[in-house]
């Protein structure tokens, strides 16, 4: 029945959305290197209106330690060293009056062990919206049911959001295990 087709598509769009998600918030829990895509969450004051730094600064990595950030405007470099402070990054910001230095510290082995946590807590949200899919889209089936759909229809369309949420998990499993490692390499 192509209603419920529409049902499944949706499902697996609204998966693979919850994915998508949980990665760019693991792109977010730092691993000890500079990665420019650490500051992706600050926004900077810019002439009265909050603006992604990345809209008023080039942001590069001199090296594997250290994130250089060059305003395209001078003043603007006590706003982005506010922004930075203010953020929950707990960086240092160094500026010469030309560009902003942060430094990345090594972490310790407790604050790996956190910021594994983070992100298996970050994952298992994912999963949560994963289930949250799969449960939507199971009532909007038996709905369907009442409406008139065959039974059997139903039941295959019940199994085939239960491959999607299981091949869904899986990725976000995946996604952690590859986040573990990257935090507890030294």
């Amino acid at each position: 029945m192509e209603e419920i087709q529409l049902h499944l598509d949706e499902a697996k769009e609204l998966m693979q959305k919850a994915v998508d998600h949980t990665a760019q918030e693991l792109v977010k829990i730092r691993a000890g290197k500079a990665m420019p895509n650490l500051l992706d969450g600050i926004m900077v004051n810019y002439y009265g209106a909050p603006t992604p730094l990345q809209q008023v600064a080039s942001v590069t990595t001199p090296d594997a330690r250290t994130l250089s950030i060059k305003p395209w405007e001078r003043n603007l470099i006590s706003e982005i060293e506010r922004s930075i402070v203010n953020s929950d990054l707990g960086l240092a910001p160094q500026n010469n009056g030309e560009i902003i230095i942060l430094t990345i510290p090594p972490l310790t082995e407790e604050r790996r062990r956190g910021l594994v946590k983070m992100a298996k807590a970050e994952c298992e949200s994912g999963k949560v919206s994963i289930r949250t899919v799969r449960k939507d889209t199971n009532d909007s089936l038996k709905k369907l049911q009442k409406d008139g759909a065959s039974e059997d229809e139903i039941k295959r369309a019940e199994d085939t959001v239960q491959k999607f949420t299981d091949q869904y998990s899986t990725k976000v499993d995946d996604l952690l295990v590859k986040k573990e490692a990257e935090i507890m390499t030294v």
